[in-house]
């Protein structure tokens, strides 16, 4: 049993995303919160002794978060919304950080292009 030396972060979407996502998607308008979130994206950001060192890793990669987020659910970039600051993020995405993580497969890690 390992623990690699990563926080997670567990990211959701919140009531703008879905806002977004039925405006620019007119096929998701029976999408719910619910929905979004049944299976989130759980991103490994560098291992942090606190939550305040999480949280500055996770700002220096807010951004791509976000555009990940977005190209989940709707691959056109031109009608994704421009403002994707720590701001916006903040405003679409509730982040919950995790720091004990432990790999119990036996088989290497490997790295793929998503």
């Amino acid at each position: 049993m390992l623990s690699p030396n990563r926080t997670a972060v567990v990211v959701t979407a919140k009531q703008p995303f879905l806002e977004w996502l039925h405006s620019a998607d007119p096929t998701s308008h029976r999408l719910t919160l619910a929905d979004l979130n049944r299976d989130p994206t759980i991103y490994l950001l560098p291992e942090a002794q606190d939550e305040e060192e999480a949280r500055a890793s996770l700002v220096e990669v807010c951004e791509e978060i976000f555009e990940v987020q977005l190209e989940g659910w709707f691959r056109v970039p031109e009608l994704w919304p421009g403002d994707r600051s720590l701001t916006a993020f903040q405003q679409w995405f509730e982040c919950r950080i995790h720091f004990m993580i432990v790999d119990l497969c036996d088989d290497p890690l490997l790295d793929e292009e998503i």
